[in-house]
């Protein structure tokens, strides 16, 4: 139950149409926790895909949604104006999430983008800034790492992430702020975290092949549903600590193996591991081995859109290069315990799935054709495992983010 000082907040939601974002935005309503949510965003909540509930919530009276791109000062400016006073809590969840994008787009769509954002805050005197990070700024090795951890990026997204956390503390001593870092981030709406696994595993069912995947069942994947992130972000503008960072991950270590088998009971389809040995010979040739996996995934994907009439969706079996190599996502999210907070979704569990592709097959944005008992891909016989080209490993956090693609064209998520 919201207390009378809780429902007076003004809260500032950047990147709000994203996934963390609408999923933040609906809790917020429907707990009834705050006077008034601005949510701003490049794209519009009516182009943004949200489903039912989310756009009910982003329907509700104490929602504003203003268009905007925070790479611009002028606009940061702005957005954080507003007649009936200052904002209290700024979640900061607008930046590039796509991989594989050149070093200006993340200077720009992420340092300066959020860098801008935490400038205009500072002079706004926020009670709380929550920066949402991510949890590939840790090294990919197999222990888990806490808040304290050695930090060496092992994606040039979050390089560039961590420059934007580095640069925090210089805008003043009583600049109050937060700095998030997600495990990989899953539940509706997200497009980038675990989705990609549900959508290569339908398009395997379709194709009834074997699905494969790159490396080990070893490989750490930790995962946190995007319902306890969101809570967390409330929890942290009102209970986090100046300069703090706080780690997301669920109790589950949940590992590819876990996923993998999740996905299989999903699509009832057989799975199994590459090894390192062959994995590490795939790696040689990675560029070539990716170039062939999205060929052929894409193949039966764009005929099963064909064939239940979908001709645009932001969902797509794409994965970038960045994802395949053998790192661990391995957190431990247990200090924002100390702080009072609790995880209610403990532990990967297969309903989850389930719920992702029925919200996305409702929304007619993935084929229900991948998913018919009795329907399959009519060239069943194309060879989408030689040369390792069948094997994947997806190491996103999903973060993304928001997690955002040029078909919804939030390139900056703001």
């Amino acid at each position: 139950m919201a207390t009378s000082m809780e429902m007076s907040y003004k809260v500032l939601v950047l990147g709000g149409t994203g996934f963390i974002g609408r999923n933040l935005v609906d809790f917020l309503v429907d707990n009834s926790l705050v006077k008034k949510i601005r949510v701003v965003d490049k794209v519009p909540p009516q182009m943004a895909w949200l489903n039912t509930k989310h756009s009910q919530s982003f329907s509700s009276p104490k929602v504003e949604f203003k268009h905007s791109n925070l790479i611009h000062m002028s606009s940061a400016e702005k957005v954080f104006c507003d007649d009936d006073g200052e904002f209290d809590f700024v979640i900061n969840l607008a930046a590039e999430t796509k991989y594989g994008q050149t070093e200006p787009v993340y200077k720009e769509g992420i340092e300066r983008l959020s860098l801008n954002c935490a400038e205009v805050a500072a002079r706004h005197k926020v009670k709380m800034f929550v920066e949402v990070s991510t949890g590939q700024v840790y090294p990919g090795d197999k222990k888990a790492m806490v808040e304290e951890s050695h930090v060496d990026p092992w994606t040039n997204l979050a390089k560039h992430k961590l420059e934007v956390e580095k640069s925090l503390a210089s805008f003043g001593s009583d600049f109050n702020y937060v700095i998030v870092r997600p495990a990989i981030v899953y539940g509706l709406g997200d497009r980038n975290g675990l989705t990609p696994r549900i959508i290569i595993g339908s398009i395997y069912r379709y194709i009834r092949q074997k699905m494969q995947m790159l490396w080990t069942k070893d490989l750490h994947m930790s995962t946190v549903h995007v319902e306890d992130v969101v809570r967390a972000l409330w929890h942290l503008c009102l209970h986090g600590s100046r300069g703090q960072v706080y780690n997301l991950a669920d109790k589950g270590s949940t590992t590819q193996g876990l996923v993998s088998s999740l996905v299989s009971e999903l699509f009832n389809i057989n799975y199994d591991f590459l090894g390192s040995v062959m994995s590490n010979l795939a790696r040689v040739r990675m560029s070539d081995v990716v170039d062939d996996i999205n060929e052929k995934h894409m193949q039966p994907w764009s005929d099963a859109c064909q064939r239940d009439g979908i001709v645009n969706t932001p969902l797509t079996p794409f994965i970038d290069q960045e994802l395949l190599y053998n790192k661990h996502l391995n957190i431990d999210g247990t200090k924002i315990e100390t702080t009072g907070f609790s995880y209610t979704h403990r532990h990967l569990e297969l309903n989850s799935l389930r719920q992702i592709l029925d919200d996305y097959i409702q929304l007619g944005l993935l084929p229900a054709s991948l998913v018919g008992s009795d329907v399959y891909y009519s060239r069943p016989d194309v060879d989408l495992l030689q040369a390792g080209a069948g094997a994947l490993h997806l190491g996103g956090d999903g973060d993304s983010e928001d997690v955002e693609d040029e078909a919804r064209g939030e390139n900056l998520g703001s």
